[in-house]
C-alpha cells in the first residue's frame, strides 16, 4: 500500500519523522512532502498529485492549523482532507493529546471528528504511543472487510425525484442522471437551517474541487429546496465525445440530496455504458459525502435516468465518437429508476461508494429494454 501522510510539520516533527521508517517496515511506501524532490510544480499541488496516488491516507492532528492558501481558505492539510475525501481514500486519523489546538484547527479537528463513517479516528500522547496503533491499524487494512452495512427497510423511502421536472429545459432533450441520497429518519431542517446551508452550498460545491473556480455557479431556492445549476461544457465539435458532467446539487428541506448530471454521450445520443455508469455514480456519491452536509445514518440511495428513450446500452469511447447505434425505435415509454428497499451506512459516500455504484448501475440498466 502507498500511504499519504498528511499534516503540519510544526509540533509533529518527531512523529513525522518516525513514521515514514515504520511504514517502509511495514511492507508498504510512504508518501509524505518531505521526500518529494526538487519539482516545479507548486507543493500543494504536488502534494494533491501524490495524495492521488496514495492507498490509504494517514492524518495527523497537532497545535497548528498551518498556512492558509488565499485560492480555497485553507491550509494544505484541510485541502488534503477534502480531496481524499471526494476522492474516497481510506483515512486514518490520530490526534496529539496534551497540546493546545489553534483556533482553526480546533475547527478543523471538529470537521473531521464529526464525520460519522469511512473514518478511523484515534488518538496519542507521544510517538511511542502512535506507532503502536499505527502498526495494529496498517495490519487491519491489509485484510480488511467491507466498510457497507445494509439494512431491509420497513416502509418505503419518502424520495423526491425529478425525472419529469420541466423547469430545466436541458431535460426536455438530454437525458440525465439523478442521483438521490436521503437521510433515514431525519427530522428535516427548518426554514432557517435550510437558507444557511442553501448560503454555503456554493462555497460547498467549489471546496470539493469538482468544479473549476472559473465555472459560474447559480444558486436557486424556493421552500422546499436549495439548488445551484452547474453549466455544462461546450463540445469541441456536434459529434465530440463527452464525458458525463454533474449540472445540479440540490438540497431537499427533507435532508436529501439530489444530484443531476449528463450522460456520457457523443454524435449519437447518451450512452449507458457498463463500465462509465459506475464509475461516474461512485464519483457522484463521493462527492456528496465531501459536501458534508449528510452526517446521520442511515441513509438509502437512489437513481435514475430522465428520458430513457434517448439512450442507448453501448460502449462509450472518450477519444472517438460512435459511427452507428442503435437509436431508440422502442415501441412503449419505460422508466429507469430504482426503488430503494435497504438501507445503508455513510460509507456509501466514501469508501463503500464504488460497491454501491456497481449494485445500482446493474439494477438500471437491467431496466433498459435493450439489455433484454
Amino acid at each position: 500500500m502507498r500511504i499519504f501522510i498528511s499534516s503540519v510539520r510544526k509540533g509533529l516533527e518527531e512523529e513525522r519523522d518516525a513514521l515514514g521508517g515504520l511504514i517502509r517496515a511495514l511492507g508498504h511506501t510512504p508518501v509524505q512532502f518531505e521526500d518529494f524532490s526538487a519539482q516545479t510544480t507548486p507543493s500543494r499541488e504536488a502534494c494533491l498529485a501524490a495524495l492521488e496516488s496514495a492507498d490509504v491516507c494517514l492524518f495527523l492532528l497537532g497545535p497548528s492549523y498551518g498556512h492558509v492558501f488565499p485560492e480555497t481558505g485553507q491550509s494544505a492539510t484541510h485541502d488534503e482532507w477534502v480531496a481524499a475525501q471526494t476522492a474516497g481514500k481510506p483515512r486514518l486519523v490520530y490526534r496529539k493529546l496534551g497540546v493546545t489546538f489553534e483556533d482553526d484547527q480546533q475547527n478543523f479537528a471538529r470537521i473531521v471528528q464529526a464525520y460519522a463513517t469511512g473514518v478511523f479516528r484515534d488518538s496519542f500522547h507521544d510517538t511511542a504511543e502512535l506507532m503502536t496503533k499505527v502498526v495494529r491499524k496498517v495490519k487491519e487494512l491489509e485484510s480488511g472487510p467491507s466498510p457497507l452495512s445494509f439494512t431491509p427497510l420497513t416502509q418505503p423511502a419518502s424520495l423526491r425525484w425529478s425525472l419529469d421536472d420541466a423547469r430545466d429545459g436541458a431535460s426536455a432533450s438530454v437525458p440525465l442522471l439523478e442521483v438521490h441520497v436521503l437521510p433515514v429518519g431525519f427530522a428535516g431542517y427548518s426554514a432557517r437551517e435550510l437558507e444557511q446551508f442553501g448560503t454555503s452550498l456554493v462555497d460547498r460545491i467549489r471546496r470539493t474541487g469538482a468544479v473549476k473556480n472559473d465555472v459560474a455557479l447559480t444558486p436557486s431556492s424556493s421552500q422546499a429546496h436549495a439548488a445551484v445549476s452547474i453549466p455544462a461544457s461546450r463540445p469541441r465539435a456536434w459529434d465530440a465525445p463527452q464525458p458525463g458532467e454533474l449540472v445540479e446539487v440540490r438540497l431537499h428541506k427533507t435532508g436529501q440530496i439530489s444530484l443531476r448530471a449528463t450522460l456520457p454521450r457523443d454524435g449519437l445520443g447518451s450512452i449507458l455504458d457498463h463500465d462509465a455508469l459506475p464509475q461516474q455514480i461512485t464519483d457522484l456519491l463521493r462527492f456528496t459525502g465531501a459536501l458534508d452536509l449528510i452526517q446521520h445514518e442511515p441513509i438509502v440511495v437512489a437513481i435514475g435516468v430522465s428520458n430513457p428513450r434517448l439512450t442507448q446500452i453501448d460502449r462509450f469511447d472518450p477519444h472517438q465518437s460512435r459511427t452507428r447505434a442503435e437509436l431508440g425505435g422502442y415501441m412503449r415509454s419505460f422508466t429507469l429508476q430504482t426503488e430503494p428497499d435497504e438501507s445503508t451506512n455513510l460509507a456509501a459516500l466514501d469508501t463503500g461508494a464504488g460497491e454501491v455504484a456497481g449494485i445500482l448501475s446493474r439494477a438500471l440498466i437491467k431496466q433498459h429494454p435493450a439489455a433484454t
